[in-house]
């Protein structure tokens, strides 16, 4: 599967973005897809997770009421709906695709798209 994130931009804090990532390769809708993000000086964090039909969204804490995860099986493409936005959601954000989200084992990723947050 090949991923390609975009979206990513320069927003104040309490705007919103929508981060995409577009699927190829193989069959999208087999695989669970998620999002996670890295900053500098941080690991890289979870950030959310949908199953291969869209169920069971999971959530970071951190952004839990602020973002939402879905998928759009027949674009191939899974969104990141970000409201509210804080200085500390700043990162390079990344999707990924897994054949099992419970695993957490993510075989598959796209090469990052940045977030900036400005107070």
């Amino acid at each position: 599967v090949q991923l390609q994130a975009s979206g990513g931009g320069l927003v104040q804090a309490g705007g919103s973005l929508r981060l995409s990532c577009a699927a190829s390769g193989r069959i999208f809708s087999n695989y669970g897809m998620g999002w996670f993000r890295h900053s500098p000086g941080k690991e890289r964090e979870f950030v959310a997770s949908l199953v291969w039909s869209g169920g069971w969204p999971s959530y970071a804490d951190s952004v839990k009421g602020r973002f939402t995860i879905s998928r759009d099986n027949a674009k191939n493409t899974v969104y990141l709906q970000m409201n509210s936005l804080k200085p500390e959601d700043t990162a390079v954000y990344y999707c990924a695709a897994t054949s099992s989200v419970l695993s957490g084992r993510w075989e598959y990723w796209g090469q990052g798209t940045q977030v900036t947050v400005s107070s």
